[in-house]
């Protein structure tokens, strides 16, 4: 059973940076494409970033571009989202996701973790 875990979500100030963690076990983590996709309170699940299952292939949203970086750790069974120069409308629960296919929607992922909740302030 594939499993993903979150962490380094919490409390920041606007401008300031986080840097998000999602371990996943019980698969081969290598064959996955990663996402990172988040929910802000009375919203539907966006799509922030993806990276494929080699680390060569990155997609950002808009949003993001610039501002997030997506890596991964294959010999760590990790993937990360640095997040830089924080805004107010970046406050969201932030899922992982992980799945065979390389996309943009919640349908592509097939395993996805609880999600670790990001607040920025102004």
């Amino acid at each position: 059973q594939v499993q993903l875990e979150e962490s380094g979500g919490g409390l920041v100030q606007a401008g300031g940076s986080l840097r998000l963690s999602c371990a996943v076990s019980g698969g081969v983590f290598s064959r996955y494409a990663m996402a990172w996709f988040r929910q802000a309170p009375g919203k539907e699940r966006e799509f922030v970033a993806v990276i494929g299952s080699t680390g060569l292939s990155t997609t950002y949203a808009d949003s993001v571009k610039g501002r997030f970086t997506i890596s991964r750790d294959n010999a760590r069974d990790t993937v990360f989202l640095l997040m830089n120069s924080l805004n107010v409308e970046d406050t969201a629960i932030y899922y992982c996701a992980g799945g065979r296919s390389y996309g943009f929607t919640t349908r592509t992922y097939d395993y996805w973790g609880q999600g670790t909740r990001v607040t920025v302030s102004s």
